[in-house]
């Protein structure tokens, strides 16, 4: 839709400058009237010269959605009408994607929408949970109130998985330079003492030999070698993303990987509690909260649980039953969940599993890093000290062969 830029004044005289989007010119003069604005300059936008390059731009990342629906919640709790404060938040955003996405949502909006079914027009942008609890503010008529607490679950959200990427990245970080290093040692360095020694002449010793023999088959087959291992993972990442058994299989290996384990299993405990208690709070129903938590597990192992206790649920049941025979769930868990259910504070139950499992995951992180630091120097510094002192036995056998 054709972009116009305009000048007007207000009812109070006030000089007011921007854009609208409208069919025409005469549109966009009476989108200007109703908005109580009397136009002195309409003016189509001149196109952009780039504007014909499709070229690739993000979506919003979570701090964006984290303030913007911080803002939000504070322009309706100050009293300003929907359509105004999703025009003041589209003209502020810098990212293009967010920006075009609100102004589609305002669009919607004026046109009769719910503002829940406008944000559930993107769902990239805008997942399930947000959307429902969305609706449950509209209904309730407690919007700002929503809007905050989702801002809160966002922030936690996104610190949660900077702290699982954070622990994931340093091993393969440091796994991945001992690596290169020990390939570059076995390409590059190595042939050039392989070749001093032929020049010597006379039997190499055993470590010597076998470091050489190492070398040589690396740089005959190094490239098959890369090759074959970017394609396993590429398969391995392609399988997970086609196959659902393959996922579920690969999900429940994760839980039960000795370090990394415990660590995801707190991780899925903790999203649990936050995502389900932050929706019953909120209003939304729960078979249709344990449905939008389920889908956002992030491992399907934790998401069949969590279907099998909303069937159960549906067929009576309390929720402690189900969770406590899925075994996904911690006993402590559990006794939480079932103590919050007799009492009728699960909101409140569920929200101190999270900050409890929080603080257990920032412990586990820590102690992660603590274990695997060393493990990662004395395999980086042992690999390439071994590698040394095999080129070096030769030079010294030959020095004592001259004295």
């Amino acid at each position: 839709m054709p972009v116009y830029a305009f000048e007007g004044r207000t009812r109070a005289g006030a000089m007011k400058k921007g854009m609208v989007e409208a069919a025409n010119e005469a549109a966009a003069m009476a989108q200007l009237r109703a908005q109580q604005i009397v136009p002195t300059l309409v003016k189509a936008k001149p196109k952009d010269l780039l504007a014909g390059l499709k070229l690739p731009q993000s979506g919003p990342k979570t701090r964006d959605l984290v303030i913007f629906t911080r803002q939000f919640a504070t322009m309706i709790d100050a009293g300003l009408p929907l359509v105004q404060c999703l025009d003041i938040l589209a003209e502020q955003q810098p990212n293009k994607v967010f920006q075009v996405a609100l102004r589609q949502i305002k669009s919607d909006v004026e046109q009769g929408s719910t503002f829940a079914d406008a944000l559930r027009k993107h769902p990239r942008i805008y997942d399930d949970l947000y959307v429902n609890l969305v609706a449950a503010g509209e209904v309730g008529g407690i919007l700002d109130t929503i809007l905050n607490r989702l801002a809160v679950y966002l922030e936690k959200a996104d610190a949660l998985a900077r702290k699982v990427k954070g622990a994931m990245v340093y091993p393969v970080t440091v796994l991945v330079v001992a690596m290169a290093v020990v390939v570059l040692l076995l390409v590059k360095v190595i042939p050039v003492f392989q070749k001093m020694f032929a020049e010597f002449g006379g039997a190499l010793p055993g470590p010597t030999q076998m470091v050489i023999d190492i070398s040589e088959f690396m740089q005959a087959w190094i490239v098959v070698i890369l090759a074959v291992s970017i394609g396993s993972v590429v398969a391995f990442l392609q399988a997970r993303r086609r196959s659902r058994s393959f996922r579920y299989r690969t999900d429940a290996i994760f839980l039960k990987m000795p370090i990394f384990g415990p660590l995801l299993r707190k991780v899925a405990v903790a999203r649990f509690s936050r995502t389900l208690g932050t929706m019953i709070s909120s209003g939304v129903p729960i078979l249709d909260a344990l449905d939008i938590v389920a889908k956002t597990a992030g491992n399907l192992v934790v998401e069949e649980a969590l279907m099998k206790t909303r069937a159960a649920i549906s067929e009576g049941k309390t929720i402690a039953e189900p969770l406590e025979a899925s075994k996904v769930f911690p006993s402590m868990v559990v006794q939480m969940v079932a103590v919050g259910e007799q009492t009728g504070a699960m909101d409140a139950m569920l929200s101190k599993i999270a900050d409890f499992y929080d603080d257990e995951v920032d412990a586990a992180v820590s102690a992660l890093t603590q274990l695997l630091e060393p493990l990662m120097m004395v395999f980086l510094g042992g690999t390439v000290g071994t590698i040394l002192i095999a080129m070096y036995l030769p030079i010294f056998k030959i020095a004592d062969a001259v004295k």
